[in-house]
């Protein structure tokens, strides 16, 4: 009995070892591999975003640079405390005066 499909390419292709073993190949290094390509994009994401807060830290640590190049200057570490730690000379009395309509909203 002869086969009806024998001369049909495809089942040329899908009866050729070589094709399998190509698919196999594949499906190996796409899917089931250590370094599969679903891996390496894993990756390559996380590459991504540690420069982009390697990036950021830099820019960052240029700013804190440039803030202690200021704090040198007694005149500055003295608007410095006055500023963010409300301090105050033993001679002088600070009143912090809050609006309940002054408040800036924020994006």
């Amino acid at each position: 009995m002869k086969n009806p499909y024998k001369d049909k390419t495809w089942f040329k292709l899908l009866s050729n070892k070589y094709v399998w073993v190509s698919l196999s190949f594949l499906t190996w290094m796409i899917f089931l591999d250590n370094y599969s390509y679903f891996e390496h994009r894993f990756l390559n994401k996380q590459i991504e975003e540690l420069e982009d807060n390697a990036t950021y830290y830099q820019g960052e640590i240029k700013k804190d640079e440039e803030n202690i190049k200021q704090l040198k200057n007694p005149l500055q570490i003295e608007k410095y405390a006055r500023e963010k730690y409300y301090m105050k000379k033993d001679s002088e009395d600070i009143y912090i005066i809050e609006f309940e309509g002054d408040t800036v909203k924020k994006k």
